[in-house]
C-alpha cells in the first residue's frame, strides 16, 4: 500500500465505494478553516507571528488523489492585487476555476451597536458608522454545475459545510448518487446526515496547510511570505 492509499483508507474514502468522484471546493468556506488554530499539523504551537494558511498546491495535490475532476470556486477582491493571484494559482495547479468579484454589503452600526471587527474598519459616511461585509456565495453554481455534470461521477465531494447545499445534497442523493462532506468546525447537521462519508477538516489539516509568516511587530496582521510555495490566504 503507498502513501496515498494509506491517506484515503484513514479517511475513509474507497474508490471501491464512491468510484468516480469530482470534488466542488467552495474556497470562501475552506479558506477560513483552519484561520483560528493555535498549532500545526504536527501539534506544535504556533508562534505569534504565524499563522496556518490552505496552501492551494497542497489542496490540489490532494484531492487529485481520489478526484476524476476538482473544480474550485472564488470570489475576488478586486481592492487587493493579492486575491486575483490565488485564482491563477488555482487554475495553474489544476483545478478548473469559477470567479466572480465579491459584493460589499454596508451594515450600518447602531449608537449602542459594538462589534469585533477582526480586520473590519469602521467607516462612516453621512448615514452613518459602518462596516463592509463581504459577499460572494457559491451555492447557484456548485449547484448548477453538479447538475451539469450530473452524468460523469459517481460522487459529489463537497469541500463546504455551508447549510445553503442541503437542497442540493438531497436532489444528488435521490439520483443515487454517494455524497462526501469535507468541513470543519459546526457543521449543518442535515448536510452531515445527508453525507455518505462525513471528512473533518481537521484530519486532513497535515495535507492541506502550510505555516505562513508574518511581520513580528504586527502579529497575525500583515503578511509577509509563506515557507511553502503555495498560495493561501
Amino acid at each position: 500500500m503507498n502513501i496515498d492509499d494509506l491517506k484515503l483508507k484513514t479517511l475513509g474514502i474507497d474508490k471501491n465505494i464512491f468510484r468516480t468522484i469530482f470534488t466542488f471546493i467552495d474556497y470562501g468556506n475552506v479558506n477560513y478553516w483552519y484561520e483560528k488554530d493555535q498549532r500545526d499539523a504536527e501539534e506544535i504551537v504556533l508562534q505569534t507571528n504565524q499563522k496556518l494558511i490552505v496552501d492551494i498546491k497542497k489542496l490540489a495535490d490532494f484531492t487529485s488523489i481520489f478526484s476524476e475532476e476538482k473544480r474550485f470556486y472564488y470570489g475576488w477582491d478586486n481592492r487587493k492585487a493579492s486575491s486575483w493571484h490565488i485564482a491563477i494559482k488555482a487554475e495553474q495547479n489544476g483545478f478548473i476555476k469559477k470567479t466572480k468579484p465579491i459584493q460589499f454589503i454596508k451594515h450600518f452600526l447602531g449608537k449602542e451597536e459594538t462589534i469585533k471587527t477582526e480586520g473590519m474598519r469602521i467607516k462612516e459616511n453621512s448615514s452613518g458608522r459602518y462596516i463592509e461585509i463581504p459577499k460572494s456565495n457559491f451555492d447557484v453554481e456548485i449547484s448548477v454545475d453538479a447538475i451539469r455534470l450530473l452524468d460523469k461521477y459517481n460522487t459529489f465531494c463537497l469541500f463546504s459545510g455551508d447549510s445553503d447545499f442541503t437542497y442540493l445534497a438531497s436532489f444528488l442523493k435521490k439520483r443515487k448518487k454517494k455524497f462526501i462532506v469535507v468541513a470543519s468546525g459546526q457543521v449543518f447537521h442535515t448536510l452531515k446526515e445527508l453525507a455518505d462519508l462525513y471528512v473533518n477538516a481537521q484530519l486532513i489539516k497535515k495535507y492541506i496547510t502550510s505555516i505562513k509568516e508574518t511581520a513580528p511587530l504586527s502579529g497575525r496582521g500583515l503578511d509577509i511570505g509563506s515557507r511553502s510555495a503555495g498560495q493561501g490566504s
